[in-house]
């Protein structure tokens, strides 16, 4: 997105799972991105057309950008999509919110994404890749309109159970847009099989399980796991740059951490990260283990988002208890246990936090895969790190080498962080070399490359035409 930065234009990448893993993909293979202009700059940065070449110093892809008004952002992204279907498909305990209006709004904004897809496709051969599940009625809307256009859609965010899936007011609208895609995607295994049991007793489609096939309108759509990935090769590269090694220095010397050993937590302040538990583990931590006090030194990085809902502003609430509470008991003249930084952080900052941090924990109350994990695999170019993991995370399924522990148990959370800071040099070694290996050979190419076959076998499964490309 853009801003406006004391008179400039300043281009910035979001917050978020979906860019970090989309953004080097559309680098790579090029094509236009359909999205919504959020940057108050936005509308300065592009052409008569609503497009923008990006990035704007090496332009490898075009970026399309929707304008939405106020009331339909709030209606479409902040009510129905993050008030919504977020709390429904997260497993953490927040009741969700659906109102007749919101979910207008939904679908009449998912009817202008359609009308701009169509508009940019301009009735040339085209793969849509949708993303996500705010736009959950668009393949249908799609198809209806062009029968021919090949569509594929990735839900970013695990899908819940039938029994938990009901409570949506419009479930069966939810599901009949999807099947409008060739090619649907989710991170896990489990996450299909509950899709398939909600598509069968909700619209009746026939299902075969065998096939990960569901028939609605008598045409397939292909449901597979695809556990989405980094670019593994681009992270590991900067995290050695000159620039990061200096951003790591300064980093030292302005909080004081050389010689500390370091933990890092980056995440959107949510309430899916588990991020409550995490400082009350961390507290635990210093309680059963004091001498460590002064010693260890946890990093919080992240970024407020969705502020104006009331479960974010809650959860703020929380956090800054919990620090007050851990930190007001344990603070020294010259150190502190938690420095929480819950600012937009450059990715320098993030590439030396994370270059610099002995364990990383992420604790996730329910994630469909969670990329931190990752990210901090492919930053250990020396090999040398822990990662703590919820098994309530896509990447715990992976990442097996990890220390995997439940968030809600403090106690053997506090344990988890021990072992971290306890584990000798060969066995973290052993275990990184492990982990290094999966992201690397599963990258973000490669599961494009998977999502891309399986999304044009589906299509020859319908007799579509191959139109040329």
């Amino acid at each position: 997105m853009h801003e406006i930065v004391e008179g400039k234009l300043s281009y910035t990448s979001t917050a978020g799972g979906l860019v970090t893993a989309i953004d080097p993909l559309m680098q790579e293979c090029g094509g236009t991105w359909v999205a919504f202009g959020g940057g108050k700059g936005d509308y300065f940065a592009v052409d008569k057309n609503n497009r923008i070449q990006v990035p704007p110093d090496d332009p490898s892809y075009t970026l399309r950008l929707v304008w939405l008004t106020e009331q339909e952002e709030q209606g479409y992204y902040a009510g129905f999509s993050n008030e919504g279907l977020w709390p429904l498909c997260h497993n953490a305990f927040i009741e969700p919110t659906f109102k007749t209006s919101d979910w207008e709004t939904y679908k009449a904004v998912n009817n202008v994404f359609a009308k701009q897809v169509l508009d940019e496709i301009d009735g040339r051969p085209a793969v849509v890749f949708t993303q996500d599940y705010h736009l959950a009625l668009l393949p249908r809307l799609l198809r209806e309109v062009d029968p021919d256009v090949i569509t594929a859609q990735f839900w970013h965010i695990p899908w819940p159970t039938y029994d938990i899936y009901r409570i949506c007011p419009w479930g069966d609208e939810l599901i009949d847009g999807l099947l409008g895609n060739d090619l649907l995607g989710f991170h896990i295994g489990d996450h299909c099989a509950n899709f398939m049991e909600a598509a069968a007793r909700s619209l009746g489609s026939q299902v075969h399980g065998e096939y990960n096939l569901v028939y609605q309108r008598e045409e397939p759509t292909l449901v597979r796991p695809f556990p989405i990935s980094v670019d593994f090769e681009q992270i590991n590269l900067e995290s050695q740059s000159p620039e990061v090694t200096d951003e790591v220095d300064r980093l030292l010397e302005e909080f004081d951490l050389d010689g500390k050993i370091i933990g890092l937590g980056i995440d959107r302040i949510d309430y899916t990260k588990g991020i409550p538990h995490r400082i009350r583990a961390i507290g635990r931590f210093f309680e059963k283990y004091p001498e460590y006090i002064g010693k260890v030194v946890f990093v919080q990085a992240g970024v407020m988002s969705r502020a104006n809902i009331h479960a974010y502003q809650q959860l703020s609430g929380q956090i800054n208890h919990e620090l007050e509470n851990v930190n007001g008991r344990f603070n020294t003249d010259d150190w502190q246990p938690v420095l929480y930084l819950p600012d937009d952080l450059p990715a320098v900052t993030l590439a030396a936090f994370r270059r610099i941090a002995r364990f990383c924990v992420v604790s996730s109350l329910h994630d469909g895969m969670n990329l931190v994990a990752k990210e901090y695999v492919a930053s250990c170019f020396d090999e040398d790190g822990v990662l703590i993991l919820s098994p309530f995370t896509g990447a715990a399924h992976e990442l097996t080498d990890s220390l995997i522990v439940n968030p809600y148990a403090t106690e053997e959370f506090a344990e988890a962080i021990y072992d971290a800071v306890e584990m000798p040099l060969s066995e973290r070694q052993e275990r990184m070399e492990k982990m290094r290996r999966i992201v690397e050979e599963n990258n973000i190419y490669m599961w494009a490359a998977r999502a891309f076959v399986d999304m044009m076998q589906s299509a020859r499964r319908s007799r579509r035409p191959m139109r040329s490309f």
